[in-house]
């Protein structure tokens, strides 16, 4: 049972919107709209709507900074609910592509955020086993993950006094993808000491301890605290169940089928190639679709396996892939959060995505099954919707259609704040206006975000108020993932008063110490100076008392004029409510969150857990400034020096 646990009751306009929602839910509205505007305390109606309806719910937000921001609110409306983080795990990721017009292959080329990959796991693990639970995703959640039928068969549930050979429990674990690491012990793999076996669960959330007495399990023990380095309170337990280190383990019996399957269509898919006298292409194929299937062979899995998924999974040609959306139960509530962005990205995935496996396939560098390796389409998406809430400050149009008369306004912040003051100024000397503005700001403890057009003019400009002595930092989709909650709580924190971005400082974002927005070229007309983007941009200034926006610009453009028009009219709602209901408008205080997942410090720490040699680690250092990677060079260099102060 979702138990919703808040220091506050609705207030506002909030009780008539949590009615209207959960009112409209229990009709069995396929769609309605949440127009809530910043500030307004959506995401906790939304929690009073899941605690009402009591079903399992996916959030769907359009990018990473976003689900943090979420995953955190509705961790702490809902702290004993089963509250999931699922994005995608790269921190960066080159897709493998074919260039035919200058014969260029670009191999697939990805780095793993292991954390992220850990969450993942335990997000798809809580979701089959309990009903109390919300996901915070990002559009990644159509991509395929894999069968849930498959993903639970090879799940491997062990008791105490189960009689299974030692040998056969070990060869059991690798078939699940863990690996043996007696020394390096991390997540996803186990290690061996005579008779006990130590199993790090790929969820990262707990460690379990195996004991044998000749063929049979004498003991288990589960460290929940995954601490096992600092202690060993290890607690007895009668049963487990654990599932596999990777999506895409298939059964063994199954697996040899699907290989068998992937030889006759790489049979097939040669003599095609051959007909056509392409017969560059058809050695490629042969030559890199051999070696995948002997890795599968010989250890159940080889590195782009998720392109032969259609075989492992057994789906016809054509079938939608398997997504997170398959393994929720049927009846399951979708909020779809800044619908007007992630509504386009679900539409255009499926899409983008086939065009460069077409090309793939046409100059045999992947088999024609890959194609089927992909997103869902949009149609295959709306197919598994039960539910919907599409929530925005500015719904487009094609939410506003499919909820017709369910559009639900939530306009009235609890706080009474009102939407930001506006003004105009020209562009001639925006920069030195634009400084001296800044500086009247920090006077009075306030922040600033400043927004420009491109990601070389946000470091540009970030670069010359530094040099004017303003604290200030840039932010963009080259930050990593992990990192840009914490410049975002730095910023809050006050270790910088400037935040210059492009688009990530838009929606969504809940930063209350924010009083001025700037927006540089505010006439430049596109979907970064559109209507939409306008209103959403001023939005971060409403959570602010003194709340103001200054549009640079020489012409009023019809995006502008739209957006100055819809701000007034919510003010004046704003304005009316609060006389007639005698409230003084007060600043929101909102608690400063510490991130909740590791920083690349812990990362490291946890890397080197083992290791004290002051030797191997400045080897280690000399290594990583060998291959450019300075920051690692420095964090293990920071990692010695705090083991010199322990001495």
């Amino acid at each position: 049972m979702f138990k919703l646990k808040a220091p506050f009751k609705p207030t506002g306009d909030q009780p008539q919107a949590i009615e209207k929602l959960f009112k409209n839910l229990k009709a069995g509205v396929k769609h309605q709209v949440l127009l809530g505007v910043t500030g307004s305390g959506k995401t906790y109606s939304l929690a009073c709507v899941i605690q009402k309806l009591q079903k399992p719910v996916l959030v769907i937000s359009p990018n990473k900074t976003l689900c943090a921001q979420l995953y955190q609110e509705f961790k702490e409306f809902f702290p004993d609910a089963g509250v999931h983080f699922f994005t995608s795990y790269y921190d960066y990721y080159q897709p493998e592509a074919y260039i035919p017009q200058t014969d260029t292959y670009i191999e697939k080329d990805a780095k793993i955020n292991e954390e992220i990959d850990r969450l993942r796991h335990a997000a798809v693990q809580d979701l089959l086993i309990r009903n109390d639970i919300i996901i915070v995703a990002s559009v990644s959640c159509i991509y395929n993950i894999g069968s849930p039928e498959d993903y639970q068969k090879v799940s491997l549930e062990i008791k105490t006094g189960q009689k299974i050979k030692r040998r056969d429990f070990l060869s059991h674990l690798t078939s699940l993808q863990y690996q043996r690491n007696d020394i390096d012990f991390k997540p996803g793999t186990f290690r061996v000491r005579g008779n006990i076996i130590d199993i790090y669960l790929v969820t990262g959330k707990e460690i379990l301890r195996i004991e044998f007495f000749g063929d049979q399990i004498s003991r288990i023990y589960t460290n929940e605290d995954s601490q096992i380095f600092a202690n060993n309170k290890f607690v007895p337990i009668r049963e487990v169940r654990f599932y596999p280190a990777h999506f895409w383990v298939t059964p063994q019996e199954k697996l040899n089928i699907a290989i068998e399957n992937i030889k006759l269509e790489l049979e097939e898919q040669l003599r095609r190639l051959k007909k056509e006298k392409k017969l560059l292409e058809a050695q490629r194929l042969e030559q890199r679709t051999n070696y995948d299937l002997e890795m599968m062979r010989e250890t159940g899995f080889c590195h782009g396996i998720e392109n032969y998924s259609r075989h492992l999974e057994f789906r016809k040609p054509g079938q939608a892939p398997f997504v997170l959306l398959d393994y929720f139960p049927k009846d399951f509530l979708i909020i779809i959060d800044e619908s007007h962005m992630t509504l386009p990205q679900l539409h255009a995935m499926a899409n983008q995505d086939r065009v460069r496996k077409e090309t793939l396939i046409e100059y045999g560098f992947r088999l024609p099954s890959a194609i089927d390796n992909r997103p869902l389409t949009f149609k295959e998406f709306e197919e598994r919707v039960n539910q919907v809430i599409h929530v925005s400050a500015t719904p487009a149009e094609e939410e506003r259609r499919k909820a017709k008369k369910f559009i639900v306004e939530q306009l009235i912040r609890p706080t009474g704040l009102l939407e930001p003051s506006i003004e105009i100024r020209p562009t001639k000397n925006q920069v030195k206006d634009l400084i001296e503005e800044i500086k009247k700001r920090i006077k009075q403890h306030q922040r600033v975000l400043v927004l420009t057009l491109t990601k070389r003019l946000a470091e540009a400009l970030s670069d010359y108020l530094t040099e004017e002595g303003i604290s200030c930092q840039w932010l963009h989709s080259e930050v990593k993932t992990l990192e840009r909650p914490k410049i975002l709580k730095d910023l809050r924190e006050g270790k910088y008063d400037v935040l210059v971005g492009i688009n990530l400082l838009r929606e969504g974002l809940d930063l209350p110490e924010v009083a001025l927005i700037a927006i540089l070229d505010a006439d430049k007309e596109g979907f970064l100076r559109s209507g939409t983007t306008l209103i959403q941009t001023m939005g971060r200034a409403a959570r602010h008392l003194e709340g103001h926006v200054i549009l640079y610009a020489d012409k009023i453009t019809n995006s502008m004029k739209a957006a100055i028009k819809e701000i007034k009219r919510r003010r004046e709602i704003q304005i009316e409510y609060n006389k007639s209901h005698n409230i003084i408008p007060k600043p929101i205080a909102k608690p400063i969150r510490e991130w909740p997942f590791f920083s690349k410090e812990k990362e490291i720490i946890s890397e080197f857990w083992i290791i004290r040699d002051e030797k191997l680690l400045e080897k280690e250092m000399r290594e990583a400034a060998k291959n450019l990677d300075f920051e690692r060079a420095a964090e293990i260099r920071d990692l010695i020096k705090g083991f010199k102060s322990d001495k």
